[in-house]
């Protein structure tokens, strides 16, 4: 596990230059659709903890493949108003998501586990045993 560094993109190449100035001058969205996330390192584990509030344990999914821990989180909400004939005064609709993938290289991805609580997810995430060396004793023939 290289430091539990998030994957981030970083687009740095001529064709991409107007699209950096724009979300440059007016200010990086990526706070407006990922999560706040801490990663505590404590000895034999790491500790992360990805602030969810609003969100209904339901509404997340972890998932883990080829040393890849995606932690992602859906909402959707309606409201409506009527009238006493039935017809619409207002009708809204929000949906929002969010998605954020974490290298989990030398950790042990069988013992993860996950509470969610108080809209703060907590994941364990205990580092893999060093293996050790296999000895071979070899037969002088």
């Amino acid at each position: 596990m290289f430091g539990m560094i998030p994957f981030e993109r970083h687009e740095n190449n001529l064709f991409d230059a107007f699209d950096n100035f724009e979300r440059n001058f007016f200010g990086s969205t990526s706070s407006a659709v990922t999560f706040r996330t801490d990663i505590r390192d404590e000895g034999d584990r790491f500790v992360l903890e990805a602030e969810l509030p609003g969100f209904r344990k339901e509404d997340i999914q972890l998932h883990l493949k080829d040393g890849i821990l995606t932690v992602s989180a859906q909402r959707t909400a309606s409201s409506e108003e009527k009238d006493q004939q039935g017809n619409y005064i207002r009708r809204e609709r929000r949906f929002g998501s969010f998605a954020r993938s974490f290298d989990v290289a030398g950790i042990d991805e069988e013992s993860i586990s996950a509470a969610y609580q108080d809209g703060i997810l907590e994941l364990t995430l205990p580092k893999a045993k060093p293996a050790a060396p296999a000895v071979r004793q070899i037969q002088i023939q």
